[in-house]
């Protein structure tokens, strides 16, 4: 079933592996490591899918290993994606000069819309309960 707007939702969950590109992951993790990193993946991509479900929205979920903005935005373009809706993590300063940011560098590379939702502060009050 999609829902009334006819949207499909993708929930992606991308594994980095940019800095072992050239070294196989299992010898860099261990397979718990691996095995871990893919749970937390299936966790947050699941927790997608429940909301999607509850409001009538068809949502498939993928996890996949890679370069995040590769892997984002090569996958809107392969699935013909109308919009791309990604968190961010609000990470400013330092942090973000050494780590640079996925949403940011998402919204430069992609081809379609993108909607930054931002983490929500744990002083912020809470408007809706879910």
């Amino acid at each position: 079933m999609v829902g009334c707007s006819g949207a499909k939702v993708y929930a992606l969950y991308v594994i980095d592996t940019t800095p072992y590109r050239s070294i196989p992951l299992d010898r860099i993790w261990s397979k718990e490591t691996l095995d871990e990193l893919e749970r937390a993946g299936h966790e947050a991509t699941s927790y997608i899918e429940r909301i999607g479900k509850a409001a009538g929205v068809e949502v498939e979920s993928r996890v996949l290993k890679g370069h995040p903005v590769e892997k984002i935005v090569s996958f809107a373009e392969d699935n013909n994606i109308d919009m791309i809706i990604v968190g961010s993590l609000g990470k400013g300063g330092y942090d973000r000069f050494v780590l640079g940011s996925v949403s940011e560098k998402v919204v430069r590379h992609a081809k379609v819309p993108v909607l930054v939702v931002r983490e929500r502060h744990k002083s912020e009050k809470k408007l809706i309960q879910v």
